[in-house]
């Protein structure tokens, strides 16, 4: 029997002279997903949430080297690069507020982190990257 407020499976209309108005050839089984009808599937699974950085590969590189692009392996590679360095800062600022009796891990911590993780001219060049973006950032808004 179907839900109701939905229609009416193909054996249902069968008896009541309605020529059903999707054909289905494989048999009686409704093409709604988990037997639901039209007006309630709508309610269907979410996406699931993939966390990565790639969206933002293209944007610097056009910065840097217009014409160029990355493949999916080269994506790949970048991403869990940046993860890992990402989560080698948190660590390192995490300790740093540990350390100093805070609470709070701020830019400064984050600062001194990138200082002691990035080797000489990378880590100046990411000190005033960061400096820059987060002077955009607070004149922004």
């Amino acid at each position: 029997m179907a839900e109701p407020g939905c229609e009416t499976s193909r054996e249902e209309s069968l008896g009541t002279g309605e020529e059903p108005t999707e054909a289905d050839p494989k048999g009686p089984k409704q093409n709604s997903p988990r037997g639901q009808c039209r007006r309630h599937r709508r309610h269907r699974r979410r996406r699931r949430s993939y966390n990565s950085f790639a969206t933002y590969f293209p944007r610097v590189l056009k910065q840097v080297h217009e014409g160029l692009s990355l493949s999916k392996k080269a994506v790949s590679v970048l991403d869990s690069f940046i993860k890992d360095i990402f989560e080698r800062i948190a660590d390192e600022a995490s300790r740093l507020a540990r350390s100093t009796q805070r609470t709070t891990i701020t830019s400064r911590e984050i600062q001194t982190a990138a200082r002691l993780l990035l080797p000489g001219e990378i880590g100046k060049h990411a000190v005033s990257e960061a400096t820059k973006a987060i002077l955009r950032y607070t004149f922004r808004q």
